[in-house]
């Protein structure tokens, strides 16, 4: 009988310490998560929102993709490196400003302008869209 009792407690020692240690380790993952604050994911949608109804092409590495896959480059490379933005700025640098492998600034090309940083085109419309919302 008392190795019986011994048996079960050993038991729950190790499933407490399983216990433990899993929720020990998924608290760690959440910690290592970064993103943009709560109250700026609504700029970064807007710039995603806002390069998609354009009509404009972004240019990579030579190449000219249209919005929509603008877009989704962008969001794929956002998920990559949430880890690393802090801020919406970050999101633009990290997610949309150059080619991770050649360094190349993208640019984007809106019909009857000059072609620019997509870099600047996204701070600037992020100015504005920052300003419209403070002053409604």
């Amino acid at each position: 009988m008392a190795s019986y009792k011994n048996s079960i407690a050993q038991k729950t020692k190790i499933i407490f310490s399983l216990v433990s240690i899993v929720l020990a380790f998924s608290l760690l993952q959440g910690e290592g998560q970064a993103d943009v604050p709560e109250a700026q994911k609504p700029e970064v949608k807007h710039l995603l929102e806002y390069l998609k109804n354009s009509g404009c092409q972004m240019e990579r590495n030579g190449s000219k993709h249209d919005a929509r896959e603008a877009v989704e480059h962008i969001q794929k490379k956002y998920d990559y490196y949430k880890d690393d933005i802090k801020t919406t700025e970050d999101f633009i640098e990290r997610s949309a400003s150059h080619s991770s492998l050649s360094s190349r600034a993208y640019k984007v090309l809106c019909p009857g302008e000059d072609a620019r940083p997509t870099a600047d085109w996204l701070k600037e419309e992020l100015e504005r869209y920052r300003k419209e919302q403070k002053d409604s």
